[in-house]
């Protein structure tokens, strides 16, 4: 890997939350005037982000190199200028929507993973009807940021004052299911609790499903608004014992929710941070390259590089962070050996994609977060899990910080559970590397549904 890890390194902070879904072979076909031709785009990562080939099998192509591949809010850009085509596509529900376009010509194109060969992902539990409890679909507008949110709330039936849990996704933009690798594991969740005896309500993140994404460039702080505003709604429909189950960064917005919203009861913490963000991604870069077979000197070329990224973040007074982020990149690429740097185009389109993604106010926001700032006001009663296997939220720091804060809290209603061999998403897991969540067939493991719900109604 050499000194090209130090970008590699950065590429880390994003990748393993936000681009791996994206990953793998997408098919479609383009409708020209009534003949089908289909079009195959396989996609993997790369140190410089993602790249791509593209494949036409009616017309014997395959592998054919797409020059700059990109994924950036759910939108992906595959450019072969080198042949005039490119293909732009939002990604929705596990498919692409977009458009395909070659010289003056433009052709609507939907891309999912089935394709011919291609076995079809086995997710076991996922649910299937019949369905033995209520299925609601709701609406309701945030009134702080005037966005429409849209979800699902599942209920048992034949039953009165059973608890309801809001559930708060992780970060990136996410469907009610929270779903990923086909892995619907917020569904998998609401399912499961409704047959025992727990409501759930499930939301689109801003910007996905039916969910509006506002007027505004959200942080973590707007999307604690959206989850107090979905308590009020089931407050206001006179449930009472209503609950919160965040996952990653959703474990991060519920102690925010929780802390100043009192209608919140209790509070279920799915590989929620626990210590300061920074020290949190500092954390997920190591263990992640060290899965991915980086040297103790690269590790530590590429701690040192964050952390100097971090505090120029952090300590910024400027509006303009993207213009420090730049010049900072810059000054220390260019040190590079001559024959280590890519070609002066590739170099800035490099620089400035880095900049951009870590000068969005959601990025800043979350970089200069300490969790102890709210779980050190929350009274409720938490269960706090993490798998021992987690490599983007270690369980060993960050259940000890939320420990710390809740007993600095004087809460006297906790519970902190390390799941053994368990990863992010809390699959049974053999190593915890990302790359193991699609390989898997299980979508959470029966043994974290079964204490979450045995938690909630065992409360008084």
């Amino acid at each position: 890997m050499k000194n090209s890890f130090l970008l590699f390194g950065l590429l880390l902070l994003f990748s393993p939350v936000f681009g791996q879904e994206i990953i793998g072979s997408w098919a479609g076909e383009l409708d020209i005037q009534g003949t089908k031709l289909p079009i195959i785009f396989n996609i993997k990562s790369s140190e410089t982000g993602f790249s791509a080939t593209m494949d036409s099998p009616s017309q014997g192509a395959k592998d054919i190199p797409v020059g700059k591949t990109t994924f950036e809010n759910n939108l992906l850009v595959l450019d072969a200028s080198n042949m005039k085509i490119q293909y732009k596509g939002t990604l929705k529900n596990d498919k692409i929507e977009g458009a395909f376009s070659q010289g003056d010509m433009s052709l609507p194109l939907v891309l999912s993973r089935a394709k011919e060969g291609q076995t079809k992902l086995n997710r076991p539990q996922t649910p299937k009807p019949p369905f033995e409890y209520n299925i609601e679909d709701v609406t309701f507008k945030n009134p702080i940021d005037s966005n429409l949110l849209a979800g699902t709330l599942t209920t048992p039936r034949n039953k009165k004052d059973f608890p309801v849990v809001v559930m708060i996704t992780g970060s990136g933009l996410q469907n009610r299911d929270e779903e990923v690798f086909g892995h619907k594991i917020f569904w998998v969740i609401a399912d499961d609790f409704a047959k025992k005896g727990i409501g759930v309500l499930r939301l689109d993140d801003r910007g996905i499903g039916g969910s509006e994404a506002g007027n505004v460039i959200p942080t973590s702080q707007n999307f604690s608004t959206d989850i107090s505003t979905a308590v009020n709604f089931l407050a206001a429909r006179g449930y009472k014992n209503i609950g919160l189950a965040g996952h990653s960064e959703g474990g991060m917005i519920a102690p925010m929710v929780a802390s100043q919203n009192d209608k919140v009861k209790f509070v279920i913490s799915l590989a929620g941070p626990g210590i300061p963000i920074d020290q949190l991604l500092q954390l997920q870069s190591k263990s992640i390259a060290k899965l991915q077979g980086a040297t103790d000197e690269e590790i530590k070329r590429n701690e040192v590089m964050n952390t100097r990224i971090y505090d120029l973040i952090k300590k910024s007074k400027t509006n303009d962070i993207k213009a420090d982020l730049k010049a900072f990149l810059m000054e220390e690429f260019k040190k590079l050996p001559k024959e280590e740097q890519p070609a002066e185009k590739d170099f800035e389109n490099m620089i400035e994609n880095e900049a951009k993604k870590m000068a969005n106010p959601w990025f800043v926001y979350f970089l200069k977060f300490n969790p102890d700032e709210y779980w050190s006001k929350v009274k409720v009663p938490v269960l706090a899990l993490n798998g021992s296997l987690d490599s983007q939220v270690s369980a060993k720091e960050n259940l000890a910080g939320i420990k710390a804060s809740l007993e600095k809290a004087k809460n006297k209603s906790f519970e902190i559970v390390e799941c053994p061999n368990m990863n992010h998403p809390f699959q049974e897991a053999k190593t915890g590397a990302v790359s193991e969540y699609a390989e898997i067939e299980q979508s959470i493991s029966p043994i974290v549904l079964d204490k979450m719900s045995s938690w909630i109604l065992k409360l008084k």
